[in-house]
């Protein structure tokens, strides 16, 4: 927060023509940050502001993503500043803010900290994905995500009241003994608790509050598009699963149906909707709706195992993304509809984008050596060692199986356009700015590391897991 304020002063005194450069400031800043955050020794969790905040090894954790998700997120939107009509440190400041947001989502404690988190983190989301207002594309998208962000959060706040009414307290660890002795098949608890993760699942893009991903994913400009697909979600699934397992576990252990049909639910409609889309950044909206599938399977195993596959796909995914929006960034300027055929012959006009973004495709549909294999590979397996306890565990292991493989279809039909698509005779080469260069250079070092040597993030996640969640 005080990075984004200190920004904005730093906006008056810095020339017109510089003011694109703040955004390395700001991604150098946060990169002190994060090696800082090393230093840091967790022997036990610590709470402050009367128990609102806690900071355990599953917060230090979700922190330190974060800060890697949006440094490489200003690296990026660096090279995209020219697109923006004015205001760019404004921009920057925003995506600050988000982060501020998203870092207090990672310690919440409580229902309060939760919303005030989640709220800091939309509408900074309603202003970044609107930023380009001299594309009506932008607009709508900035104003279909305010309409349904308003509608979740609506769910949300009820929940929380009714959360209130139901146990009297609406911090995590007296709730998680008081909810002990409430029913956990009914009354004013359960039922917030219901509608807490119905406003949430908004946040993760899971069915039924998908809708709005694909019209903001294609509008919004391609830095905030990024940073929403990484940051927001994972903010939504780390207070899932601070709400499931820590909240009110004793209540939300019997939730395995629902949380299976929604994930089943959620990587059906995710695969089968991007199958026919020409769009690459809609194509990538259906493919995070999908992904949220994947991820659930984690939550719904309900296990140390699960949550930690959950950090460690969330890890890949970052890479992932933050390289297939850098190559949208790059390749497809002046392109303004991101049409797959505007990608035929990237490998000859620039073998590293081509490359990058192939790469990004080849995680993302989950084929080895890469990180996305690894990732949904740890999820399906933690299905499979808690198939006793979830309904239908097998069933939802082949809906899985069968939306991994629907999704080769459509991620190496992007492939086939960079590689096998005849290009133009007049196109021209593409140079790469040597930031860009190192952003795309870090986010495959990162795909290619987590997939051939996973163990040192697993390790991680699982020891966070278990010390945050008592497993």
């Amino acid at each position: 927060m005080a990075s984004g304020l200190a920004l904005l002063l730093l906006d008056l005194w810095t020339p017109s023509k510089q003011k694109r450069r703040l955004g390395y400031a700001a991604a150098a800043a946060l990169g002190l940050i994060l090696l800082g955050s090393f230093a840091i020794t967790l022997p036990e969790a610590q709470a402050a502001f009367g128990g609102m905040y806690v900071l355990d090894e599953l917060a230090l954790f979700f922190k330190r993503f974060f800060l890697v998700g949006a440094s490489l997120v200003l690296l990026m939107s660096v090279e995209f500043a020219d697109r923006f009509a004015g205001g760019v440190a404004e921009f920057y400041a925003l995506a600050l803010f988000a982060l501020a947001g998203m870092m207090f989502a990672a310690s919440a404690n409580d229902f309060c900290l939760l919303f005030v988190s989640l709220e800091l983190i939309t509408v900074t989301f309603y202003v970044l994905t609107s930023f380009q207002r001299g594309r009506a594309r932008s607009l709508e998208a900035g104003v279909k995500y305010l309409v349904l962000g308003a509608v979740a959060s609506a769910f949300l706040v009820y929940g929380i009241a009714l959360v209130y009414g139901g146990a009297g307290t609406l911090n995590f660890t007296q709730l998680a003994a008081t909810s002990a002795t409430v029913s956990p098949t009914g009354g004013l608890l359960c039922l917030g608790l219901l509608l807490v993760f119905a406003g949430l699942a908004f946040k993760i893009a899971a069915v039924p509050f998908q809708v709005w991903a694909p019209d903001v994913y294609q509008g919004a400009p391609a830095p905030a598009t990024a940073f929403l697909a990484v940051g927001s979600k994972a903010a939504g699934f780390v207070l899932l699963l601070r709400v499931l397992h820590l909240a009110a576990p004793s209540v939300t252990v019997h939730w395995a149906k629902l949380l299976a049909v929604v994930a089943a639910l959620t990587i059906l409609y995710g695969n089968l909707c991007a199958i026919p889309q020409r769009n690459l950044k809609r194509l990538l909206g259906y493919s995070s709706i999908a992904h949220a599938g994947y991820l659930l399977l984690g939550v719904t195993a309900w296990s140390a195992d699960g949550a930690a596959a959950v950090l460690y796909h969330l890890s890949g995914y970052l890479f992932t993304m933050v390289a297939a929006f850098a190559v949208i960034c790059v390749a497809l300027r002046g392109v303004d509809d991101e049409d797959l055929g505007a990608l035929a012959g990237l490998h000859r006009r620039s073998p590293l984008l081509g490359a990058s973004l192939a790469l990004a495709m080849v995680s993302l549909a989950g084929v080895p050596p890469l990180a996305g294999f690894f990732g949904k590979f740890l999820l399906l397996k933690s299905v499979v060692l808690g198939a006793a306890a979830i309904p239908g565990a097998y069933a939802l292991l082949g809906v899985a199986l069968v939306g991994i493989v629907i999704s080769l279809y459509y991620y190496f039909g992007v492939i086939r356009a960079i590689y096998w698509l005849p290009a133009a005779p007049a196109v021209s080469a593409i140079e790469v700015p040597r930031p860009m260069r190192w952003l795309l250079y870090a986010c495959i070092a990162g795909m290619l590391w987590l997939g051939i040597f996973p163990s040192s993030v697993v390790n991680l996640a699982g020891q966070a897991v278990r010390a945050a969640l008592k497993w």
